[in-house]
């Protein structure tokens, strides 16, 4: 395969660090229609689109328990109950020494945005840019940063994620509207699994 993805300037990190209180039981685990856990359909859908995926987990998450596919690289976020900021500053952290010039940001109850989503804003990924995705007014995920932004967003702490940095960063961003609602489709709830978008 020689397809454009094999080369990984662009890496996809999947946020899978949260307690998903709201879902009432570990909602990473829970099933989908195709048999697949929640946080591994979101894993195996990065993984056609993006040749590196990093997977940031609690210190004490059992991965094979979770499901996650073999060759997927495991980010420990210490300090993840503080919230998705440490979580996210873990896994930039764990980019440092690779060559990529973006990351896209994913969240792991997000298994629904299309391969087709995917490539596209992975194809605006640049290193001096923010790619943020949005559908029908609504902005959505994943975000892509270029690693100009990188070192701030490894100071990030507690639940303060990256909407302050973006702001502060207007005029790097790059705002691509798409027709496909998986990008704004997170799962809270357990009746959230039952409701696929139309797209």
């Amino acid at each position: 395969m020689t397809e454009p993805h094999r080369n990984p300037e662009c890496i996809g990190l999947v946020l899978a660090a949260g307690a998903g209180q709201r879902f009432g039981s570990d909602k990473r685990r829970a099933q989908l229609a195709d048999g697949n856990s929640l946080l591994r359909a979101t894993v195996l859908r990065a993984r056609e689109a993006f040749s590196d995926v990093r997977v940031v987990l609690k210190a004490g998450d059992d991965a094979q328990a979770l499901a996650i596919p073999p060759g997927v690289q495991l980010i420990r976020a210490v300090d993840a109950k503080q919230g998705m900021g440490s979580s996210l500053a873990a896994g930039i952290q764990s980019l440092a020494n690779t060559q990529a010039t973006a990351v896209a940001v994913l969240l792991g109850d997000m298994p629904w945005i299309s391969l087709a989503t995917l490539r596209q804003l992975r194809a605006q990924a640049h290193a001096e840019h923010i790619v943020v995705a949005y559908c029908e007014g609504q902005r959505g995920h994943p975000v892509l940063f270029g690693r100009r932004f990188w070192p701030e967003l490894m100071q990030l702490q507690g639940e303060n994620g990256a909407k302050a940095l973006i702001a502060a960063h207007a005029q790097q961003v790059i705002a691509v509207t798409l027709i496909d609602s998986g990008i704004l489709r997170d799962v809270d709830k357990p009746e959230d699994l039952n409701h696929p978008p139309i797209s």
